[in-house]
């Protein structure tokens, strides 16, 4: 008997799940389409911002810091749940602390940004609005993210 109970549960979860990914799809649709419009995806604007000859794309990561820090901020207020009904962790402040993999990560990204002139967000964008080139950018970012997974057991962490 609880075979039967139980597949009408899994199959609640599944559309659960399914509707879920139906609204990330439609928000990233849309996050890339305000990342096109607005030029924050341009390689002009983050060269721009790389050579300090315009605040633009600061303001942009400025407003994003702080959107980030009012949704964490609200997160631990309320309590709220990950979508399978989990409470949601957040790190002490020990484990917060920034080390050198920060600062190491922060410029292998940050030298990777400069020099694609996308960070991972936006080559999804890019490659959607026909920049085929990009398409070289996220097969890398995928090889990148493949072999850190590979070596993530032997670096410390």
């Amino acid at each position: 008997m609880p075979a039967a109970t139980s597949a009408p549960a899994e199959k609640h979860e599944q559309a659960r799940s399914a509707e879920s990914l139906v609204v990330y799809l439609l928000l990233g649709l849309f996050l890339g389409i305000v990342f096109l419009k607005s030029e924050v995806a341009s390689w002009f604007r983050i060269q721009e911002m790389f050579r300090f000859q315009a605040f633009r794309m600061y303001g942009v990561i400025g407003g994003a810091v702080a959107v980030g820090a009012l949704g964490v901020a609200l997160l631990k207020r309320t309590g709220a749940l990950t979508i399978r009904g989990e409470p949601i962790q957040f790190p002490d402040a020990e484990e917060r602390r920034p080390g050198i993999r920060h600062f190491a990560g922060g410029t292998c990204f940050g030298l990777g940004w400069g020099l694609l002139g996308a960070c991972p967000g936006p080559i999804y964008a890019l490659l959607g609005s026909g920049l085929g080139v990009m398409l070289v950018a996220l097969v890398s970012a995928l090889a990148g993210a493949w072999v850190y997974g590979l070596l993530r057991p032997e670096l410390p962490h």
